[in-house]
């Protein structure tokens, strides 16, 4: 439900929260917390951590304000600005929270570390940490995001048009349906009534004779059976569906007086029925335990007999024909062979030669096959197999290229009117093409112009963080450089000597090397000013860390003295 979050997610919260807990009380303990201190820092960053999709921007402040006094909270703050750059929505906010967290974190590191010798050094590796741990996250979680969205949006797109477009094609086909009904309904309907008319006048003609008579009421009936089709077929082609009429509620032979054909298997007796009245001698046989088949299927089976039967008319005429229908126990298979004239085969036969090359592809459109070809011993031979199961649904060929089908977002369907539309699988590869693609596809100037800028600030930051690391290593071993001294130099100098020669001889200290040493040693001479310098020799007590003092006062040295101080 909207609001709620899933078992999954739920597992996965609690799980970071531990773990940042843990580094969180991990760090504390390491910079010298202990005690109630590592609880409290614990739970604390357990409960931001849980609050930080609710509450993005507040947590994102309060964090980056108390992590310089609480130096285990440095890992959860890396998490904040990852989640910060997503969830929070509002690019006018996320900088106001991103700038406000800055300012806390930069002055709360100022106030924890005070001394106004080093303000810029401070300030500087604070900004440093703060860009390094917070804002590059934050921009690149904010920026893939942003990207994530366009090309969802794209996706959606995508299968929108996709529908449309099946939707323009299928109207495009049934206007074209509808003008072969038309022109079938204009042409044929009127030669088929016209032979009606004239047979059914002949019908009743006085002078005809008995067989005669027989043999044009057969060609009646079998032009009205011909009319009653091409109105079904006619109806299938501006609807899509069969005529209400086209199915009686049970099977009549072929040319009856009704004028309506059975149709499947049950409609092959009507056929065979009606070759026989017009003196074909036909054979059919029956294998095997009936078992119903598909609509489609059934329907083929018809055809197939049917074009087989009008086939060896045209043909072999006057040769015997065979229909046998057989139920496999995996398949339906109608088997038509016909034998050879006395006479050879027909000549100056009008045929399209289309009818035999249609039956394969009815047969194909069902999932079965069809063979027709010449007969072991002699004649010609017409062969289906047909599925009793529904036909397999005919895989879409794709409406769009491969190179343009969005391949590279994801595996899951996507959902647009309720008609799932598959896109493919995914490889998740940051390529050009896809960029440049989903620049195309977007909204106009705005959306490519969002992309641009996203792809400029995080290049920017990269190239801020690599300069800002640079100049910060470079300025740390300076620092280094000017706050340590050998031996050697601490004996060359002797009290006694001015403090510009002293000062001349030594560095300036005052770096981050020396932070923290003014206060320690032994008590100053009253009203002296005193430099505190590092030794660059390890002292005996791996616990320990050798310095040097040099107290000036009235312009001359009066005191060097050389102590110990712990470990940092």
């Amino acid at each position: 439900m909207p609001g709620h979050w899933s078992r999954r997610r739920i597992t996965g919260e609690v799980a970071l929260a531990v773990v940042v807990a843990l580094l969180a009380a991990g760090s504390e303990e390491l910079l010298g917390g202990e005690g109630r201190r590592l609880a409290a820092v614990a739970a604390g960053a357990a409960v931001l951590s849980l609050l930080r999709r609710r509450l993005p921007a507040g947590v994102l402040v309060l964090t980056a304000g108390l992590a310089p006094f609480l130096p285990g909270l440095g890992p959860l703050l890396i998490v904040l600005g990852w989640s910060s750059g997503r969830y929070v929505a509002s690019p006018g906010r996320a900088l106001a929270a991103f700038v406000a967290a800055f300012v806390l974190n930069v002055g709360g590191t100022l106030l924890e570390t005070w001394d106004r010798h080093r303000l810029l050094t401070v300030a500087f590796m604070a900004t440093l940490y703060y860009l390094g741990t917070t804002l590059a996250p934050g921009l690149a979680h904010r920026y893939w995001t942003q990207r994530r969205t366009l090309l969802h949006a794209l996706q959606e797109r995508n299968a929108q048009l996709l529908r449309e477009r099946k939707m323009v094609a299928w109207q495009a086909r049934l206007r074209e349906r509808q003008r072969i009904a038309q022109d079938m309904h204009d042409s044929l309907g009127h030669q088929l009534a016209l032979i009606a008319v004239h047979t059914g006048a002949l019908e009743v003609d006085r002078e005809l004779g008995e067989r005669q008579r027989e043999v044009v009421g057969v060609l009646r009936n079998a032009s009205v059976t011909a009319m009653h089709e091409l109105r079904e077929v006619v109806g299938i082609l501006r609807d899509g569906v069969a005529a209400e009429d086209a199915a009686p509620s049970a099977p009549a032979p072929a040319g009856d007086e009704t004028g309506r054909a059975a149709r499947g298997t049950a409609g092959i007796e009507g056929l065979v029925a009606a070759a026989r009245a017009a003196g074909t001698s036909v054979g059919l046989r029956r294998l095997g335990e009936e078992r119903p088949l598909a609509p489609a299927a059934d329907h083929a089976a018809y055809r197939i007999v049917q074009e087989a039967l009008t086939n060896a008319y045209k043909h072999a005429p006057g040769a015997p024909i065979g229909v046998e229908l057989r139920y496999e126990p995996d398949a339906f298979v109608v088997e038509i062979v016909n034998g050879e004239t006395v006479d050879g085969p027909a000549k100056d036969v009008v045929s399209g030669g289309q009818g035999l090359a249609g039956l394969a592809e009815r047969a194909r459109l069902v999932g079965g096959m069809c063979h027709a070809g010449p007969a072991d011993g002699g004649g010609f031979r017409v062969a289906g197999m047909l599925p009793y199961g529904a036909a397999p649904v005919a895989e879409a060929a794709p409406l769009v290229d491969a190179a343009d089908d969005f391949r590279q977002q994801t595996t899951k369907p996507l959902v647009g009117d309720g008609r799932p539309v598959a896109v493919g699988p995914a490889d998740w590869t940051y390529t050009e093409r896809e960029l440049a693609m989903a620049v195309r596809g977007g909204r106009g100037r705005s959306t490519g112009g969002a992309v641009a800028l996203g792809c400029g600030i995080a290049f920017a930051a990269l190239v801020l963080l690599v300069v800002a690391g640079g100049f910060g290593l470079y300025f740390l071993m300076g620092s280094v450089k000017d706050g340590m001294i050998d031996p050697a130099q601490y004996e060359a100098v002797e009290v006694g000597m001015t403090e510009k020669e002293v000062r001349d001889q030594l560095p300036p200290g005052g770096t981050m090397a020396t932070a923290g040493l003014d206060g320690t040693g032994p008590a100053r001479p009253a009203g002296a000013g005193c430099l505190v310098l590092m030794s660059s020799d390890m002292g005996d007590d791996d616990d320990e860390e050798p310095v040097f003092r040099f107290c000036f006062k009235d312009g001359k040295l009066i005191e060097k003295k050389s102590y110990s101080v712990e470990q940092r």
